[in-house]
C-alpha cells in the first residue's frame, strides 16, 4: 500500500462494498477511538474562527467575513484533508497520531487548491438541477486521500479520483445515504451518539477508498498471462 510515497505492508484487505466499508469502519473505529476523537475535537477548535463573520455588523462584519472565508480556504481545508488522512490510517490499521491531521500541510497548496476546486465543481453541479452535483461529489470523494496519502498534485488527484470511482461511485452515494439514518439514530442517543455516528461514517468512506485502492493495486501488480 502506498502511503506518503512509501510502500507499507497492509493486512487489512476486503472487497470494496458499502457493508464491508461500514463493517471495517466500525471495527477500526474502536481500535483508534480516543486518537480520532481528540483529532476531531482539535479540528472543531481550529474551525471556530470561520464563524467570526457573524460577530460584527456593517463594514466590520464584511471584513471579518472575508477573513473567515480566507481562513476556511487556507487553514480549515487542509486540516479537513488531514483529518480524512487520519481516518484512512485508522481504516487500514496503521498507527494514528495527532500530527497526522496536519499531514496535508506537507502538500499544502495542492490541498488548498484541491479543496477549493472540488467545492466549486460540486456547487456548480448542485446549481445544475442538483443531480450533477451529487454525481460530482461521489466521483471526487477520494481526492482528499490522494492529495495527502499519495501527495498528488491537484489536477492529478481529481482525475485519479474520477477514474478510481468508476464502478464505485454508487457505493459512495449509498454510504452518504446511509449516513442519514445513522446520524438520526446518533442524535436520538442523547447527542453523544451523533459524534460516534459522524466518526463511523467518516471511517466508512475512508475504508471504501482503502478497499478500492488495494484492489486496484492488486490488479496492477498481477502479472500478465501473456509474456
Amino acid at each position: 500500500m502506498e502511503a506518503g510515497g512509501n510502500v507499507t505492508a497492509n493486512l487489512i484487505t476486503f472487497r470494496p462494498g458499502v457493508g464491508s466499508s461500514y463493517g471495517n469502519g466500525w471495527r477500526q473505529l474502536w481500535k483508534f477511538f480516543l486518537e480520532l476523537l481528540l483529532i476531531g475535537i482539535i479540528a472543531c477548535v481550529i474551525s471556530l474562527p470561520s464563524g467570526m463573520g457573524g460577530w460584527a455588523q456593517g463594514g466590520a462584519g464584511a471584513f471579518l467575513g472575508i477573513v473567515a472565508a480566507a481562513y476556511g480556504i487556507l487553514v480549515i481545508g487542509p486540516v479537513d484533508y488531514g483529518v480524512s488522512f487520519s481516518f484512512l490510517k485508522a481504516a487500514r490499521g496503521d498507527k494514528v497520531e495527532i500530527k497526522d491531521m496536519f499531514a496535508a500541510f506537507q502538500n499544502y497548496w495542492n490541498a488548498v487548491l484541491a479543496s477549493l476546486l472540488v467545492t466549486v465543481i460540486v456547487v456548480v453541479g448542485l446549481i445544475l438541477i442538483i443531480i450533477p452535483g451529487i454525481i460530482f461529489a461521489c466521483k471526487l470523494a477520494f481526492t482528499p486521500y490522494l492529495v495527502v496519502d499519495r501527495k498528488m498534485e491537484v489536477i492529478e488527484a481529481v482525475k485519479t479520483s474520477w477514474r478510481m470511482t468508476n464502478g464505485h461511485a454508487w457505493k459512495v452515494f449509498l454510504i452518504g445515504l446511509l449516513a442519514i439514518p445513522i446520524g438520526i439514530a446518533g442524535m436520538i442517543c442523547l447527542g453523544v451518539g451523533f459524534i460516534i455516528a459522524i466518526m463511523w461514517i467518516t471511517m466508512a468512506l475512508a475504508s471504501l477508498y482503502h478497499a478500492v485502492s488495494t484492489s486496484s493495486a492488486a490488479v496492477v501488480e498481477q502479472p500478465s498471462p501473456i509474456q
